[in-house]
């Protein structure tokens, strides 16, 4: 992976802000940092930053509203390292446009790991501006066409099926939570009937994992949404 990319830690703790950055330079990462939110949204402002690695509890305002001014006019990858471990709080930072959650404490193999996958998906997201097709494993997404392919066999799914894996490959590798899947593909009037959601995404495991019980695509992110996986 191209290591030319620039990654802002956003983090108040210096132990774990040094913590972060020792992690990065092993892995030959260019970073700065930022010790309050303002001086996170100037750099942001000012720098030329690829990814944000973002504590939610700063001195001088909430990450969650760094996470929404961000979002007002960029889509880098944004992952929130936080103590906040409540599914809800999860939830509420990835709906706000976080595209993951790493909840402290946390090793820098996990750490260096999400970044890669963020990464990845940033650069699948540029490339794929020009490409109607779309990979992950055997699994294949025809844009263009509106076809799902398994093994390079066509597969049958119904239009929500597919709406729903197209959600997925437009988020590769990024944890997309129940209620915001469910704004997508059914609209904003089933915002709480996560049956339906689970009824569809059980008959579209059934179709593209061997094992739906313990599948290799779409994982869970218990009590918050799903991830389509990034290989």
């Amino acid at each position: 992976m191209n290591r030319n990319e620039q990654i802002l830690v956003v983090e108040d703790d210096t132990q774990i802000r040094n913590f972060i950055c020792y992690a990065l330079k092993q892995e030959g990462f260019s970073y700065t940092t930022a010790g309050t939110a303002q001086n996170a949204l100037s750099q942001l402002v000012s720098g030329q930053i690829d990814l944000m690695l973002l504590d939610l509890g700063l001195p001088d305002f909430d990450g969650m509203e760094v996470i929404k001014k961000v979002r007002e006019w960029s889509e880098m990858p944004i992952i929130v390292v936080s103590a906040r471990d409540q599914d809800k709080e999860k939830a509420a930072a990835l709906d706000g446009g976080a595209d993951d959650y790493l909840t402290k404490p946390f090793s820098a193999m996990e750490l260096m790991a999400r970044i890669r996958v963020a990464l990845r998906h940033l650069h699948k997201i540029e490339s794929s501006k020009t490409q109607s097709i779309l990979s992950v494993g055997k699994l294949k997404i025809d844009f263009d066409k509106r076809l799902i392919y398994l093994d390079d066999a066509e597969l049958h799914v119904t239009p929500m099926e597919y709406d729903l894996l197209a959600l997925f490959f437009n988020n590769i590798g990024k944890v997309l939570t129940t209620k915001y899947i469910l704004k997508e593909i059914y609209g904003v009037g089933y915002g709480t009937d996560t049956q339906a959601l689970r009824a569809l995404m059980a008959g579209l495991r059934r179709k593209i994992e061997k094992n739906p019980a313990r599948p290799r695509y779409i994982l869970t992110e218990i009590g918050v949404g799903y991830r389509l996986v990034d290989e």
